[in-house]
């Protein structure tokens, strides 16, 4: 398997994006596009996993990027949260929420592998020494 040397190279990042896409959608739309402090706060939490997937791994170091990491992971929870609202409040029909809710855990399980093999190479960084 090659190096990646960007952090748009990872499958991580890429799905974030495409969250984020959907997400941006989604609350462009309805009455969706009227809640103001919802639709913010749900940009915002996808935008953060975007964020910290790329700022984690700029900053080039195992132990910031897995911190970085678990950021992200947690502002898709949040996300995740939020879909729950947006299908009670009727602002997310049952279908929309399920497809959003899928890709959200998603990106989800594939930060928690990502963070994980970066906690293995960290240990394994340490037996080294």
């Amino acid at each position: 398997m090659s190096k990646v040397e960007r952090f748009d190279d990872l499958i991580a990042w890429q799905k974030a994006r495409e969250l984020t896409k959907r997400i941006y959608e989604v609350t462009r739309q309805g009455d969706f596009a009227k809640d103001f402090g919802l639709k913010d706060q749900i940009q915002r939490a996808a935008v953060s996993i975007m964020s910290n997937i790329a700022e984690g791994f700029e900053r080039g170091g195992r132990a910031e990027f897995h911190q970085f990491l678990s950021t992200a992971k947690a502002s898709c929870a949040e996300v995740r949260s939020q879909l729950y609202v947006a299908l009670d409040t009727g602002y997310l029909s049952q279908s929309a929420f399920d497809q959003l809710q899928s890709l959200a855990e998603e990106v989800g399980k594939i930060l928690g592998g990502l963070r994980a093999s970066v906690q293995k190479q960290r240990d394994q960084e340490k037996g080294l020494r």
